[in-house]
């Protein structure tokens, strides 16, 4: 059944909040004012897996780290988080992955997305997917 949340009530959402306790959250309008584009253009790219959100206090936010470099759009974040959609992953559990310390990376995911680890992480994503 298309569109039916696996998770009602979802009890990793405390965890969530948790693992993005110590992250910098922007607003879509935020975001929209970092990249150059209307806030429109950001919701845009959340509805084509280009960015994640996370629902806090009633207010959709995207961690800052989803940026590269704060500014612009990273492609290989864009491509795990393609990846795990097309995998059947949901935005909060893709964010669960991406913010998880792993100690095989070492360090968390999206940490691993802006440096030499990006192909790797990409690599377990499909992995972990199909």
């Amino acid at each position: 059944m298309a569109g039916v949340s696996s998770t009602e009530h979802d009890p990793n959402e405390h965890d969530l909040d948790a693992l993005l306790s110590g992250e910098t959250l922007l607003s879509f309008l935020e975001v929209a004012e970092r990249l150059g584009v209307p806030v429109t253009k950001v919701h845009d790219y959340v509805n084509a897996g280009k960015l994640v959100s996370h629902k806090k206090d009633g207010t959709k936010v995207i961690p800052e780290l989803m940026l590269d470099g704060g500014t612009e759009l990273s492609k290989f974040i864009a491509g795990a988080i393609t990846v795990l959609l097309d995998g059947g992953f949901n935005q909060e559990e893709i964010l669960a992955y991406l913010f998880t310390e792993d100690d095989s990376l070492p360090g968390r995911p999206i940490d691993a997305l802006h440096g030499h680890g990006a192909r790797e992480v990409i690599r377990r994503a499909q992995a972990m997917a199909f």
